[in-house]
């Protein structure tokens, strides 16, 4: 049923409750309501809050949401879309500072896909990293290069030990996920890694590991083959 906001009970209303109980016990339709600020003529701006969070399931697939695709909601014009965006990334943003690894130590396959899984969450393509070490296995930089399906004519040597030289890497790890789900390495995945594997002997910067990510697990070139490859 619709009610307009003023007919809902002031301590049921999202700002009153945020006040009231404080924003980490809203639920998310009630933060989206908030973000949203108003409805329409025809709906109220908890069942505005309701039909976004149905159009993408739930929070976390609102992070790959589009101008385009929030406009197709009725009720979103431009400026809201605008504004849940700058929302979700601001979100993305704050959860990056607070979960940086540069510094950190990580020396086992496992641990560098535990502390690197959220950045492919909810991705339906392939997103290729590389991340550079220092001589202490401590992470220096990491770096989003390519995003698509991973081959060797997409994804060139030159950019990953471009930004090796600069960063003055000793080693390298690389790391790209699989949407499908499966970690097992495909025939192009096996050949590229031989390559950049040769390549990084002869620059005298290693590639000591390359990681299939998937939500569930990973598959670790070096784990399996006892070296890169």
């Amino acid at each position: 049923m619709y009610y307009k906001i003023s007919e809902i009970p002031a301590s049921e209303r999202p700002r009153e409750r945020l006040i009231n109980v404080g924003v980490i016990n809203l639920s998310d339709k009630e933060l989206l309501a908030i973000l949203l600020k108003t409805g329409t003529k025809d709906k109220d701006v908890n069942t505005l809050a309701m039909e976004l969070l149905n159009r993408y399931e739930n929070l976390t697939k609102m992070s790959n949401a589009t101008i385009q695709s929030l406009l197709e909601i009725k009720g979103i014009g431009k400026v809201k879309a605008m504004e849940l965006l700058v929302a979700v990334e601001l979100g993305k943003r704050i959860w990056f500072h607070k979960d940086s690894l540069v510094g950190k130590k990580m020396t086992t396959a496992k641990e560098i896909w535990h502390n690197n899984l959220y950045l492919f969450v909810n991705k339906n393509q392939e997103y290729f990293y590389c991340l550079y070490f220092d001589n202490k296995q401590k992470l220096i930089e990491r770096k989003l290069l390519f995003m698509g399906t991973i081959n060797r004519s997409v994804v060139h040597p030159r950019e990953i030990f471009k930004e090796a030289y600069l960063l003055s890497a000793s080693s390298i790890v690389c790391m790209h996920n699989h949407p499908s789900g499966d970690i097992n390495p495909s025939h192009e995945d096996m050949l590229f890694t031989k390559n950049i594997t040769e390549i990084g002997k002869m620059q005298g910067i290693p590639v000591i590991d390359h990681i299939i990510v998937t939500e569930q697990g990973y598959y670790s070139f070096y784990e399996r083959h006892h070296s890169c490859i």
